[in-house]
């Protein structure tokens, strides 16, 4: 149990071969950390917000880091994350010989998900960092809650609709329908980045990291 109330959920060392975005350091003190959440932004207006979520988590005792997809780097404001959680913005696998920057994830949050990175990482799809944490994470048996934000058009796509279905079935979190967002028609997302429910993700990912602890 860490001193923020949190029980680890993978307290492993990441090993070499990991997806290159962890860093191994503890706390030097020698005291409990509070656990490591990573919060995954793809491109999507709604993107530029995501600093809320960051926010929702800090005070729900996570240390967060923000990784992006290539695209979702062009919504957010880098250093502004940067100097929130204290962390890099990751968006690419590392180079070989660079070192980790990131402390290992306890628990992640992609928000907002895209129809692209749903389809992919129920394909097992791992061509960008973000996608590659994710399908890893399933793996190691991580808690997970998927927020997709997309457009009543693209929603409607058979392959989404069966992925979002898959993702589920394999125990994560997925909160989407009329119940958490109604969809909107496309070309309007922009007009819904400041009334996204951010908030039901941290509550639903208490409830998954309550699953993962019993």
């Amino acid at each position: 149990m860490t001193a923020s109330g949190h029980t680890r959920v993978d307290g492993r060392a990441a090993d070499d071969g990991d997806t290159g975005a962890r860093d191994r350091a503890g706390d030097p003190s020698g005291g409990a950390r509070a656990p490591v959440l990573y919060v995954i932004a793809c491109g999507s207006p709604l993107a530029r917000r995501v600093g809320r979520l960051v926010e929702l988590a800090q005070a729900d005792g996570w240390d967060v880091c923000v990784i992006v997809t290539p695209d979702g780097s062009k919504f957010v404001d880098v250093a502004e994350l940067q100097r929130q959680t204290g962390h890099p913005v990751r968006s690419r696998y590392k180079n070989p010989g660079e070192p980790d920057v990131l402390p290992a994830p306890d628990a992640m949050i992609v928000a907002p998900a895209t129809v692209n990175t749903i389809n992919k990482w129920a394909a097992g799809i791992a061509d960008t960092l973000a996608l590659g944490l994710l399908v890893e994470a399933i793996g190691k048996g991580l808690p997970l809650v998927a927020m997709p934000f997309t457009n009543v058009a693209m929603a409607d796509h058979p392959a989404f609709r069966e992925n979002l279905d898959r993702l589920r079935h394999w125990g994560i979190t997925v909160l989407f329908g009329e119940d958490v967002m109604p969809l909107h028609p496309p070309g309007t997302g922009e007009q819904l980045v400041d009334s996204f429910p951010w908030h039901l993700g941290i509550e639903a990912l208490r409830a998954a990291v309550a699953r993962r602890t019993r």
